[in-house]
């Protein structure tokens, strides 16, 4: 069935699963047409992309997307040490699971790195299925363009253990809502389901193992950035919600100076969230990227 907002308990009950090497993973794929892999940020899920979903589906794409380990509706391990790399692994399983040769890539904010790590592979002949095109949305590209929330900054602190410990409905909402624009708030029922489904499995006390993707960007920074320079006939766009503090207006400069091969889509009313705060925008600018002219 196609992701709904107005039914968390569809989301529940359209997942797949299966197992990856550190847990049980929840999945979707629905759509006969086009492969399309949606990869989600943080602190959220796939359950971000499913205002754009039932378009996608409708316009004969294909959409295929997991909730990566430490995420929504998939194993939360607490002892476990959290990495990029391993989460780039988890979609290479989910593409060989889904029987997908192809594929075009859509991505946000923590899924940036994923979809720059496989750019990275394929560049090198290593990934094990073709990416034709991504389009990033809001997310930390590049290291030197990230503006870290105070938040963020805490738990990747030795304070981090103490902040999930204390992480709660009410801090959650106003640090959440605090990345959206002006007038994209979410409203306390659209909140009450991003909180929900961090408590999964306890996810809500995980943040500071899960905030080490920080380190693992700076890391992992010029592979990355190359990735980005050296893709080929992959086509690459950018969706940026202006008035993202963290990744808005200033992400999108930085971006038209690195990678001038790029499309740029700015949406100037939405955040950081553009597919949540401007889906029918997102939707369109996905859309008339990936059809061909005529």
């Amino acid at each position: 069935m196609p992701l709904s907002f107005a039914d968390l308990d569809t989301y529940r009950q359209s997942a797949r699963h299966f197992n990856g090497p550190h847990g049980r993973i929840a999945w979707w794929m629905r759509g006969q047409g086009r492969p399309l892999l949606l990869i989600h940020g943080f602190p959220t899920c796939s359950y971000d992309w499913s205002r754009i979903w039932p378009r996608l589906v409708g316009s004969g794409f294909n959409p295929i997307a997991l909730d990566m380990l430490g995420f929504g509706l998939s194993d939360k391990p607490d002892m476990h040490r959290y990495d990029l790399m391993q989460q780039a692994d988890l979609h290479t399983q989910l593409m060989h699971i889904a029987e997908v040769d192809e594929c075009d890539v859509v991505a946000h904010d923590y899924g940036v790195s994923i979809a720059q790590e496989l750019l990275a592979k394929q560049n090198r002949g290593r990934l094990g299925f073709r990416i034709n095109s991504v389009s990033f949305l809001n997310g930390g590209l590049f290291p030197d363009q990230h503006r870290a929330r105070f938040i963020q900054r805490l738990l990747n602190s030795p304070l981090g253990p103490v902040l999930s410990t204390m992480l709660t409905r009410k801090r959650f909402g106003a640090s959440f809502a605090a990345v959206f624009g002006a007038d994209t708030q979410p409203d306390e029922e659209e909140l009450d389901a991003f909180w929900e489904l961090l408590c999964e499995h306890n996810g809500h006390r995980i943040g500071h193992l899960l905030i080490r993707y920080i380190r693992d960007r700076k890391q992992h920074a010029r592979r990355w950035a190359d990735a980005l320079q050296g893709a080929g006939d992959t086509r690459l766009q950018l969706i940026n919600g202006s008035q993202d503090p963290v990744s808005g207006r200033h992400l999108a400069d930085a971006f038209a100076e690195r990678v001038q091969e790029a499309q740029i889509v700015r949406l100037d009313g939405a955040g950081h969230y553009p597919q949540w705060e401007a889906p029918d925008d997102v939707f369109e600018a996905l859309r008339s990227f990936l059809t061909p002219a005529g």
